[in-house]
């Protein structure tokens, strides 16, 4: 039996992975800071998501997907609460893009090249499992994209191997091949993914793209 998933985040990523979850048969809630969204939250997912706040979806989930902003996702945990995380898989689908605007197409970070905002979380809760996941494409490819046939890399890192083996099952299901980069550093290296994949983007607004490690 799948495991309920409670999405911490209530923004176009948070609602696209968790329809993409419900999609696959899980039992979603989605949390949101924002009580005026709850109406919204259930039409955006056909009535099959419950809506709560971040620390009921906390509670909730058996596994954990953070999709708040980068700038509000150490607040999100706290206010999650950490007893109700400890132990549990987060999928960490955040970045620490910064509010200033990009620069001919090249996003900001508030972190530095030897820091990462994973590294940040896992800091703040030590007993929580995250999983570096998601972060290095747009949400409108999150979910089974198809890409003339070709199965993209999503680039993960975390300190518990059991947590994943958890997410490589759901990355299996949404249509991504799993690249494990290691530990909890790796995240400094595969956050700074989201710059390289926006510029795209932002300079020729092309945004259906991904990466592919191609190995001989």
């Amino acid at each position: 039996m799948s495991k309920k998933i409670g999405v911490i985040g209530s923004g176009v990523v948070g609602q696209v992975l968790a329809n993409g979850f419900i999609k696959h048969g899980y039992e979603v809630m989605i949390g949101t800071g924002n009580a005026s969204k709850h109406a919204e939250l259930k039409e955006k997912t056909g009535g099959k998501a419950e809506t709560g706040t971040f620390e009921e979806t906390a509670r909730f989930g058996e596994i954990i997907v953070l999709a708040t902003k980068g700038t509000g996702a150490e607040a999100a945990i706290k206010s999650a609460g950490l007893s109700n995380l400890k132990g549990k898989t987060i999928l960490d689908a955040t970045n620490p893009i910064a509010e200033n605007p990009p620069v001919n197409g090249v996003l900001s970070f508030f972190t530095s090249l030897d820091d990462s905002l994973m590294e940040r979380l896992q800091k703040l809760a030590p007993e929580v499992n995250f999983v570096k996941c998601f972060s290095c494409v747009g949400n409108a490819l999150m979910v089974n994209p198809d890409l003339n046939g070709v199965k993209p890399s999503m680039f993960i890192a975390g300190n518990n191997d059991a947590a994943k083996s958890e997410v490589r099952i759901i990355l299996d299901q949404f249509g991504w091949e799993t690249e494990d980069m290691g530990k909890v550093e790796a995240a400094r290296a595969i956050e700074p993914l989201c710059i390289l994949w926006c510029i795209p983007g932002f300079l020729n607004n092309e945004w259906m793209h991904a990466f592919k490690l191609l190995r001989k």
